[in-house]
C-alpha cells in the first residue's frame, strides 16, 4: 500500500512509497481504511524534532475512514463502520481516567514506540501511534470512534484533532466567561477553532493574531471581532482592555517567546491557556514576584482538556446546528501524491487546514 514516509528526523519532505505494510493486527486491533486525514502543525513539529517521534514514520493523526476488519475480543465495531481516528485513547483504569481526565491517559502514547508499518528495509513507526497518511493503518480499537452517516470523512477527521483540540481549550479548560475579553495568538486551524469556542461562551471581544494577513481575515469570517499582526497586538490591548489586558489569552503557536507575550497581554487575574505543543528544551521563564503578585492563571489544555468522546459528541451537534462552521475550515484539497505541497501551505500560513484525500 502507499504510505507517505519521513526517512529522518529534520528533513523537510516526505516521500510517498508503495511498499509499506500496516502491521500489528490482532486481538483487540482493528483495520482501516483511511479516506481523509488532515494535516496538524503537530505533524511538522515532529518531523522537525520538536516533538519526540522515533523515525523512520508515517505521519498524521487526524483521520477518518473505513473499518476494514476487526481482531477477535472487538466488540462494538464491524466492517464496514465509517469511524474517525482517536490519537488518545483513554484506557478506562489508570488513574488519569478513574479521575476522569481522560486526555491525560498515557495508554495512547506507549503505542507510539511499537510499530505502525513495516517495509522491506524495515520496522516503520506511525506518528502518536497512529499514521494517518497511509491507505490503510492497524489501531488498538478504543482509536477507531464510529461517526453518524451525515458527518463525512474530511468532517471527521478534523474533529479528531484540530476543531476538539481549539474548541475544548476555550470550553472545557479555559471555561470562558460571556461578556469577556479574549486574545487567541495563532490562527490555524487549532486557532480557529478556539475562537468558535470563545464566540459560542459569549465572549465580546475576540482579537485574533496572527502574521499572516489571510489567517487574519479568515479569523474575521470565524467570530473575531477584529484581527491584528503580532506588532499591532500592545495596540489593541490598548484599546480594546484600556491597557489592563484581557481575560483570557489562548497561546496556539507552541514557543515560549509567544507564551510569554500571552502571559503580559493577560490582565491581573486573568486566564494564560497554552494549547501548542512545544519542545522539550524551550522554557517558559517567569519570576516568583510576578507569579505572586499577577495572580494570572496559566492552564495547559491537552486535547481540549476534557473527555475527548464526548468532545466528540459536542462538535457534531453544534456543527449540525449551525453553531460551529467546520468545512470552511478546510481551505486546501490534495491526493497523498500531494503530501508535500501540503507541508508547504502549512509552513506558509496558507491554508487554515489541507485535506489530504486518500
Amino acid at each position: 500500500m502507499r504510505a507517505a514516509v519521513l526517512h529522518e528526523i529534520g528533513q523537510d519532505k516526505l516521500e510517498v512509497l508503495d511498499d509499506v505494510e500496516a502491521v500489528g493486527f490482532g486481538p483487540g486491533k482493528v483495520r482501516i481504511r483511511v479516506r481523509a486525514t488532515g494535516l496538524c502543525h503537530s505533524d511538522l513539529s515532529a518531523m522537525s524534532g520538536v516533538l519526540p517521534q522515533p523515525a523512520p514514520f508515517v505521519p498524521g493523526h487526524e483521520g477518518a475512514g473505513e473499518i476494514v476488519d476487526v481482531g477477535d475480543g472487538v466488540t462494538g465495531l464491524s466492517a464496514g463502520q465509517r469511524v474517525l481516528l482517536c490519537w488518545l485513547p483513554a484506557c478506562g483504569g489508570c488513574p488519569a481516567c478513574k479521575r476522569g481526565q481522560t486526555q491525560l491517559c498515557l495508554a495512547g502514547f506507549m503505542n507510539a514506540g511499537t510499530p505502525n508499518f513495516k517495509r522491506p528495509g524495515g520496522d516503520v513507526f506511525g506518528f502518536a501511534g497512529t499514521g494517518t497518511f497511509a491507505e490503510e493503518v492497524v489501531v488498538d480499537a478504543g482509536c477507531a470512534v464510529p461517526i453518524p452517516d451525515d458527518v463525512s470523512f474530511d468532517i471527521a477527521a478534523l474533529i479528531g484533532c484540530g476543531v476538539t483540540t481549539g474548541l475544548g481549550a476555550a470550553i472545557n479548560t479555559a471555561k470562558v466567561e460571556a461578556g469577556s475579553s479574549v486574545a487567541v495568538i495563532g490562527c490555524g486551524g487549532v486557532g480557529i477553532s478556539a475562537i468558535q469556542g470563545a464566540k459560542l461562551q459569549g465572549a465580546a471581544q475576540i482579537v485574533a493574531v496572527d502574521p499572516v494577513e489571510s489567517r487574519r481575515e479568515a479569523a474575521l469570517r470565524f467570530g473575531a471581532t477584529e484581527a491584528v499582526a503580532p506588532d499591532a497586538l500592545a495596540d489593541a490591548k490598548q484599546r480594546v482592555t484600556g491597557g489592563e489586558g484581557f481575560d483570557y489569552v489562548f497561546e496556539v503557536v507552541g514557543r515560549s517567546t509567544t507564551a510569554r507575550t500571552a502571559y503580559e497581554t493577560t490582565r491581573r487575574g486573568g486566564t494564560l491557556c497554552v494549547v501548542g505543543a512545544g519542545a522539550l528544551d524551550d522554557f517558559l521563564q517567569l519570576n516568583m514576584f510576578e507569579l505572586f503578585f499577577d495572580e494570572k492563571r496559566i492552564l495547559p489544555s491537552m486535547y481540549g482538556g476534557g473527555d475527548v468522546l464526548r468532545s466528540y459528541e459536542r462538535a457534531i451537534a453544534l456543527w449540525r446546528a449551525g453553531r460551529i462552521d467546520l468545512a470552511s475550515l478546510i481551505t486546501h484539497r490534495v491526493p497523498l501524491a500531494g503530501i508535500n505541497e501540503a507541508l508547504e501551505q502549512m509552513r506558509t500560513g496558507v491554508a487554515l487546514r489541507t485535506c489530504i484525500e486518500i
